[in-house]
């Protein structure tokens, strides 16, 4: 029998609502082009109507398509404000400790060097990208796409198509084999570690936004304002460009999953 949310669920929609979603966002990238703004300012521009079309549209979604009268309890957002600090911060310091181990493999290979540069504008853009990235990247994928696909093809079906699709999103596919083969299965891992972050938190999706948006917003941080990474250092062991795809960052995201196993089902 089904319930009352699969009846409104169709595939159809579940592929044209980001489709309409990504439309925004590439149309306006060919609006700023037309409009003379640089070529490395277009995307991050463009990405503001696009995160304002998907708050505004995610409750029109969850109340027509999956019969839901809270969307955003339901995605994990509202909540008390205590549990919504206390996940955020868990997520972060996660992603403190998966960073700490890939500097300290990187420290072994003698990859980088301690060459501190920080300052308040770094610093703030950090906090921004993170925080930025983090919300918005895990209210489409572990908070809309997650509940939807679980309620399309069952919990589990649902929490690993939601990781491959994040991960082909993600991925860059010019690099070389051996690299695309690593950042997908990176990408998968990190995707599977979010939703089960969210499931670990009791449906709250700020866990998932402070490992998300920690990771994002402390290698930029290492990047660029701490250390000096050797463009010798095997890629095998780095990743490609981030470690999410490397030797340091696929053990890393294992220990994690493996941490997790109790919310495997």
């Amino acid at each position: 029998m089904h319930t009352p949310a699969e009846q409104r669920l169709h595939w159809w929609g579940t592929v044209l609502y980001p489709a309409a979603l990504v439309a925004v966002f590439l149309g306006g990238q060919v609006l700023l082009g037309f409009l003379g703004i640089p070529s490395e300012l277009r995307a991050s521009l463009a990405a503001l109507p696009a995160v304002a079309a998907l708050l505004l549209s995610l409750p029109w979604r969850l109340r027509s398509a999956w019969g839901e009268a809270q969307p955003w309890q339901q995605l994990g957002v509202r909540a008390p404000l205590p549990s919504d600090l206390k996940a955020l911060v868990r997520g972060a310091m996660k992603a403190a400790l998966l960073l700490a181990l890939v500097v300290a493999g990187l420290a072994l290979n003698g990859a980088w060097t301690w060459q501190p540069r920080l300052s308040s504008g770094l610093l703030l853009n950090a906090l921004a990208l993170g925080l930025g990235v983090g919300f918005a990247e895990e209210l489409l994928f572990r908070g809309w796409l997650l509940g939807e696909l679980s309620l399309l093809l069952g919990r589990q079906r649902g929490l690993w198509l939601q990781a491959a699709l994040f991960s082909l999103v993600h991925t860059r596919f010019n690099l070389p084999a051996i690299q695309l083969l690593g950042l997908l299965l990176g990408l998968l891992l990190l995707g599977l570690a979010l939703g089960l972050q969210r499931r670990a938190d009791q449906g709250l999706l700020w866990g998932a936004v402070g490992l998300h948006g920690g990771l994002v917003a402390g290698w930029f941080l290492l990047h660029q304002g701490l250390l000096v990474i050797n463009p010798e250092a095997p890629v095998w062991l780095m990743g490609p460009d981030n470690p999410i795809g490397g030797a340091l960052g696929l053990l890393g995201l294992a220990l994690l999953l493996l941490v997790r196993r109790r919310w495997w089902g």
